[in-house]
């Protein structure tokens, strides 16, 4: 057993919930219930294994700069935060959902500059750069949705999972950006090559996991 732990990046929420039954089936299980503790890092039944839980969005740079050798992260998030310098091995195939722009229902096409709502800002600017449409994109951390009905904006790019909280604000989703979001598995490359053999077994495991989720009983 190697001195130091591997480290295990999780974020709060959807990920962590639908990431610990399938770390479970890899052998890996967290040795207190993190919803009920404040601590930020956790011992797993493996010695060599820890887990550290922190924001959807420091996912990534934890990876990349060796705070974590490896983590799990949306694609939206790898999208846009940029994924460079970490490997991405895996698709979990969890928390699974569409990255879209929507509007106010039957909401007329905008002509000239679009005003643009959204948490993801890169994305969403080089999307409207590749339709030739200039945004004027407008960020904001939460409640998308209220954009428009106040007038702040004329579209949001969000996550949309059942559609049921656009509806609710009489919104509808009106183009698809991605529509393969999920969650991965990303490795710092430094650690991929020192601790090979350890984050390949892990690997190996969850891709087991995974496929036997995916396989009809």
């Amino acid at each position: 057993m190697t001195e130091t732990p591997l480290t295990i990046a999780l974020s709060k929420g959807r990920i962590l919930q639908e990431t610990l039954p399938l770390l479970k089936e890899a052998g890996i299980e967290l040795l207190e219930d993190p919803s009920a503790s404040r601590k930020l890092i956790f011992d797993t039944t493996r010695a060599d294994v820890r887990i550290i839980v922190i924001r959807a969005t420091d996912v990534p740079p934890y990876v990349q700069h060796g705070g974590a050798d490896l983590g799990v992260a949306g694609k939206d998030v790898l999208m846009e935060h940029g994924a460079e310098g970490l490997f991405e091995p895996l698709d979990l195939e969890i928390a699974r959902c569409k990255l879209m722009v929507a509007a106010l229902k039957d909401a007329p096409p905008v002509s000239g500059r679009v005003r643009v709502a959204t948490k993801f800002v890169n994305v969403a600017r080089a999307y409207f750069a590749r339709q030739g449409k200039q945004a004027e994109i407008i960020k904001l951390y939460g409640a998308m949705e209220l954009a428009p009905l106040v007038g702040l904006a004329d579209r949001i790019v969000d996550i949309v999972d059942t559609g049921n909280t656009l509806r609710a604000n009489g919104l509808e989703p009106t183009e698809i950006i991605a529509d393969d979001i999920s969650s991965r598995v990303v490795v710092n490359r430094a650690s991929m090559k020192t601790r090979h053999a350890d984050i390949q077994g892990i690997l190996d495991k969850l891709e087991q996991a995974v496929a036997k989720r995916r396989t009809p009983a």
